[in-house]
């Protein structure tokens, strides 16, 4: 939690809440989770911050990221096992600040049914870094260099956006604001 100090008397806020989403939740979208995750964790951030994934689609709900992604990510040291897809629901809409798609068309999948108000939270997880893309490409069909390129985009974007998200709540890393 965040803590501030108003007039002498100490007061708590929520969590910054980020809500990474793709189209089946077991590709990009947990290994941005993943990635930001453990930033937030080096960077004693992860009570202040909180980071959660969900997909445009119920398909693979229950089921863990695909193997691929989980070999990928732990070879870079992130633990992805733990993760299990879930689509999303209007409930998180209210509860994110910041609901970041990895391309296009799960923007517009998430404004066709984001509620009135709401609509600011939305945009794209590589508005955030300097790869020059602004799409994290699915690598669902494709091979194994295509889970290290998400990795690649997400680690920059990730770093880009945990910046941002220090100066734009004035977090101290380590410790409450």
């Amino acid at each position: 939690m965040n803590s501030t100090v108003e007039n002498g008397v100490a007061s708590t806020t929520r969590p910054v809440r980020i809500l990474m989403v793709c189209l089946g939740n077991i590709c990009r979208s947990p290994t941005a989770e993943g990635v930001l995750r453990s930033m937030l964790q080096a960077q004693g951030l992860h009570e202040h911050i909180l980071v959660d994934s969900a997909g445009t689609s119920g398909w693979h709900e229950g089921e863990p990221p695909d193997l691929r992604t989980i070999h990928a990510a732990s070879n870079r040291g992130y633990d992805l096992s733990s993760q299990r897809s879930r689509p999303l629901v209007q409930g998180d809409f209210e509860e994110h600040d910041y609901i970041l798609a990895m391309d296009q068309q799960n923007l517009r999948d998430l404004a066709s049914v984001c509620p009135p108000g709401h609509h600011n939270k939305l945009g794209l997880l590589l508005q955030h870094g300097s790869t020059g893309r602004s799409q994290v490409p699915d690598p669902y069909e494709g091979s194994a260099a295509g889970f290290d390129e998400v990795l690649d985009l997400c680690e920059n974007a990730c770093a880009a956006l945990l910046q941002h998200l220090v100066v734009q709540h004035g977090l101290n890393r380590g410790d409450a604001r």
